[in-house]
């Protein structure tokens, strides 16, 4: 009887130590260590813990920029702030023909946007916003320009505006083409081919206007 009772607890006990050992064996995911995969990717910079690739928001791609590119947004922003001015008084004056208040309205509608967008690279590049540019340079209008175009009426103001703004585009032009031939952001670079597009446009309507009034 001993002999028996010896021999069947010894086979319960192999056939337990065989059982754990099958379960051992059973495919499961390896515990993340500081050496596995999962945990290096989501201790490197701009890599996405969860997913375990390059994560979209990673700031370091969108801020690359050069000097050109933050003079160019210094110096355009200034240059956009007086062309909605120009755009604004002309829309407050009575007796303008339609065709001029449409193509004010145009400009307004444009630059105000393209001020907020580079006002914002200035401040993700962590560059100063302005860089103390004076009047007279770019087809900036000066003080005495402003106020002549203040005080005009009717179709005498009419012509004033498409005279002055056809030098302010054209100084817009000149320095939208600086930045496509010299800035390394590629938004700035777009923005730029988008000003010479729509300016060298309006520069033509201006003059066929001219020719009317």
């Amino acid at each position: 009887m001993m002999n028996t009772k010896f021999l069947t607890l010894s086979s319960a006990a192999i056939a337990g130590a065989l059982a754990l050992a099958g379960c051992s064996t059973s495919p499961s995911a390896p515990p993340v260590t500081s050496s596995s995969p999962a945990s290096s990717a989501s201790s490197m910079p701009g890599m996405d813990p969860g997913a375990g690739m390059m994560s979209s928001s990673a700031p370091a791609v969108a801020a690359e920029h050069n000097e050109a590119d933050t003079i160019f947004a210094q110096r355009m922003i200034p240059h956009h702030e007086q062309a909605v001015e120009m755009s604004e008084t002309i829309l407050q004056k009575n007796d303008i023909p339609a065709s001029v208040t449409d193509l004010a309205t145009r400009i307004k509608a444009a630059q105000a946007p393209e001020i907020e967008t580079m006002a914002g690279w200035l401040t993700a590049w962590n560059e100063s916003p302005t860089m103390g540019a004076g009047h007279n340079k770019d087809g900036m209008m000066g003080e005495d320009d402003m106020k002549q175009l203040d005080v005009a009426q009717g179709t005498e103001a009419a012509k004033l505006f498409l005279t002055q703004m056809v030098a302010h585009h054209q100084g817009a032009v000149i320095m939208a083409r600086t930045e496509m031939s010299q800035g390394k952001n590629a938004d700035a670079v777009q923005l730029s081919k988008d000003i010479v597009t729509a300016q060298e446009a309006e520069i033509k309507e201006m003059q066929d206007l001219l020719a009317t009034l």
